[in-house]
């Protein structure tokens, strides 16, 4: 099984709103690209990597994009691989709304499952537990997650009620 996952981007300036996803493979040992793939300014070379994409062993492709956001519902249109669009907040974009809407509203047959705008760190997280259901390692580390969270709660609730 494929374990891989492609997190892509529409440009260069993406790149500090999709690190966030390195960050969550690299705490649980995934495998991952990190590629600036432009729907717009490098279509062939989109092409040429949503075509390769069972070569390069990759299980999902994780793709921001900001304004028009066409790169998430295109490389959903090019592979059978779960692709998760996050839609990213760009100096052209109307505070990212428009990308949020284009990347959620694909038609019948090419789905992009859609995480909040910015958020490729929940992305990534979703990205893991697809994975995790063919890997017992991963889905441990997404137990001690859940786990590391509780006690985080746990530990507010301390504070908040000291008197």
């Amino acid at each position: 099984m494929h374990k891989k996952v492609a997190i892509i981007m529409g440009s260069g300036s993406d790149a500090e709103i999709m690190r966030p996803a390195t960050w969550v493979f690299e705490k649980m040992g995934i495998e991952y690209d990190f590629l600036v793939v432009s729907a717009h300014r490098s279509p062939e070379w989109m092409f040429d990597y949503a075509r390769t994409l069972d070569d390069r062993g990759v299980a999902i492709v994780i793709a921001g994009a900001g304004g028009a956001a066409h790169l998430p519902g295109m490389m959903a249109a090019l592979t059978t691989v779960p692709v998760i669009g996050v839609p990213v907040r760009s100096r052209n974009s109307i505070d990212g709304l428009d990308s949020l809407l284009s990347i959620v509203q694909m038609p019948n047959d090419v789905p992009v499952a859609t995480v909040a705008i910015d958020n490729a760190h929940n992305a990534a997280i979703l990205a893991a537990q697809i994975l995790a259901i063919g890997d017992a390692g991963i889905s441990e580390k997404l137990k001690e997650l859940k786990i590391a969270n509780k006690q985080k709660v746990e530990e507010q609730n301390r504070i908040v009620n000291k008197k």
